[in-house]
């Protein structure tokens, strides 16, 4: 296929092309991928760079990767996958390519193989969806810093550079410019831009105006690019449908609250921590809730479901994009509806596209990144909230991107008096984290 860049992605690939670290953070659906591509191919007919390492999601390993060097006429790079068993992954490093593809979660493994740092073979690494880096504690971003001197240049590419707060780009920053805009200390970016607000130094609050020279200092090596600024994209409405605890559940899911216990049918449900309560809670408002370490569950109501088949009426011959949350929902969701496929599903990305299934069932961690998904469909139905922001947005923009042909429609199925609608806030924006958290521990009392 003939590529004819728009003017923003002419200058983005410019930009990878001087050869210098840079995060592009180019909203989904802007073609970022394409554009990183013809970057690094002229850093390697020019012979500034000679081996480069693409870190991705598997998934998108999988499924984006290779179908972008193939797809597009002017992309001329060889491409070795760095997949599967170790064996497999040993010898596709062996093997002469121009650029070579590992999944985030076998770096660690890759620099392991190391004798010592120095011996790292890679000029240029990718990082596709760096806020996979974004914990300064996690294995993955200390195993990368170790070797991050041994590379000339990182390109970093995501659509969430700071998915929770800016305190996520310390990390994302640093393997950049490894300390030079914001500092080579965590904890003194953190003091020095945000200030606590309990005791114990947990949760934290940007200083006025802080967010002004966080920009600023690394104005230079990110660049920001939001699709409605550059494409024509489709409208995108929300729909809270909404339903009510049957007595019974509605007891349960008010006594794991308060008590952190709650008695069933099948027995008794009790949480270690507020963390398991408000998973607990969710669940329950979901409508099946596990009861004991190996992963039984039972179900509490069917409300989500029966909404969710009125959802089905509605849409006709609409295809459904279906989020859930938990494997009991996928269970409970394939009893419901036999005709559900899902992401994982060999083939199933295809037939999708080709409009070929009428309900597709996702995890927003699984399917969150990097699929394009928008021939298939136009509706999302999140069956179950995330907390997370990125994934919440990562997922609607698998229908709501370039190419899609009709207004995107997103359904939230909520069930009142539960967290449901806490988590929608905290993806709205409407509170933080902290304040969820306060409010929560007060309906305890």
């Amino acid at each position: 296929m003939k590529f004819v860049p728009h003017s923003y992605q002419q200058r983005a690939s410019d930009l990878v092309f001087k050869g210098d670290s840079l995060m592009l953070a180019m909203e989904m659906g802007l073609g970022k991928t394409v554009t990183t591509l013809t970057g690094v191919q002229q850093l390697l007919q020019s012979g500034r760079a000679n081996n480069v390492l693409i870190v991705a999601p598997l998934r998108v390993c999988e499924n984006v990767w290779p179908q972008e060097i193939d797809k597009w006429d002017h992309i001329d790079l060889s491409y070795s996958m760095v997949l599967g068993p170790p064996a497999r992954r040993v010898a596709a490093l062996k093997k002469k390519a121009d650029v070579y593809i590992i999944n985030i979660d076998n770096l660690v493994w890759l620099i392991n193989l190391l004798k010592k740092p120095e011996d790292w073979p890679f000029d240029t690494i990718i990082l596709d969806e760096s806020s996979k880096f974004k914990n300064q504690s996690s294995k993955r971003f200390r195993k990368l810093k170790s070797v991050r001197r041994f590379a000339m240049r990182v390109i970093e590419l995501t659509g969430s550079p700071s998915p929770n707060s800016l305190l996520d780009l310390w990390s994302q920053v640093n393997l950049l410019d490894r300390g030079e805009r914001l500092g080579t200390s965590f904890t003194r970016f953190k003091d020095r831009y945000f200030h606590a607000t309990d005791y114990m130094r947990y949760n934290w609050e940007i200083k006025a105006g802080a967010d002004t020279l966080i920009m600023e200092a690394i104005a230079d090596v990110c660049i920001s690019m939001r699709a409605v600024d550059y494409l024509d994209m489709p409208s995108i409405s929300y729909n809270n449908v909404e339903v009510n605890l049957p007595p019974k559940a509605a007891k349960a899911y008010s006594d794991m609250e308060k008590h952190m216990i709650a008695a069933l049918t099948e027995g008794v449900i009790e949480a270690a921590n507020m963390a398991v309560v408000s998973g607990k809670c969710l669940q329950l408002s979901n409508g099946a809730v596990y009861v004991d370490e190996d992963h039984n569950w039972t179900t509490v109501h069917d409300l989500k479901l029966d909404a969710l088949e009125e959802i089905v009426n509605e849409a006709g011959s609409g295809n459904l994009l279906i989020a859930y949350s938990f494997k009991h929902d996928l269970k409970r969701l394939k009893h419901r509806f036999p005709d559900i496929r899902t992401v994982d599903e060999v083939g199933a990305i295809e037939a999708w596209n080709r409009g070929e299934i009428k309900k597709l069932a996702c995890h927003p961690a699984s399917a969150g990144h990097g699929l394009n998904l928008q021939s298939g469909g136009s509706t999302v139905v999140w069956f179950g909230l995330p907390w997370s922001l990125e994934l919440y947005e990562q997922l609607n923009a698998r229908l709501h991107r370039q190419g899609q042909t009709k207004p995107v429609m997103v359904h939230h199925i909520m069930t009142r008096g539960t967290l449901d609608f806490d988590v929608l806030d905290r993806l709205s924006g409407k509170r933080t984290m902290q304040e969820i958290v306060k409010d929560f521990l007060r309906r305890k009392t």
